[in-house]
């Protein structure tokens, strides 16, 4: 979720072990532009969404405020009551909690989330006709084992 570049041991690993790594570069500034922050968030949850990269491990630099707005805008689409929501935030945020994130979180439009799963395609392949869900331009190679953020 860090906008500072992946440690380049990290990336070795990440390749050695066949794991895709998504980064969306968000600032962790107190104030953040909510058009920037949300159309980051969407990002995230197009990849979180899209079963093609499961598992997913979400992190970021210290693991509070990107990764609990992204976690808590993923528990609203799943319905979670917004007192759980919040519960949750602020359990891993702990004494960094911020009312910003709670509020952005509580403001995150979920019915745009249908855009997210719009933009998964699924193409037919082969010749036996079973329907799998593809990257563009993606080979049938073996996907990968692990998606980390």
């Amino acid at each position: 979720m860090c906008p500072e570049p992946y440690p380049e041991e990290n990336l070795e690993f990440l390749k050695s072990q066949n794991i895709r790594l998504f980064q969306f570069g968000i600032e962790g500034k107190t104030e953040v532009s909510l058009p920037i922050l949300s159309d980051s968030i969407m990002e995230a949850l197009k990849i979180l969404l899209d079963v093609r990269n499961h598992p997913v491990l979400i992190h970021c630099k210290r693991g509070k405020h990107r990764t609990g707005c992204v976690v808590g805008c993923f528990r609203k689409m799943q319905n979670w009551c917004l007192s759980f929501v919040f519960e949750e935030y602020q359990r891993y945020a702990g004494a960094k909690s911020r009312t910003t994130d709670l509020t952005f979180i509580e403001m995150f439009d979920i019915i745009n989330l249908r855009q997210c799963l719009y933009s998964i395609i699924y193409q037919y392949q082969g010749a036996s006709k079973k329907r799998r869900l593809m990257y563009q331009g993606e080979t049938t190679q073996k996907p990968p084992r692990l998606t980390s953020f």
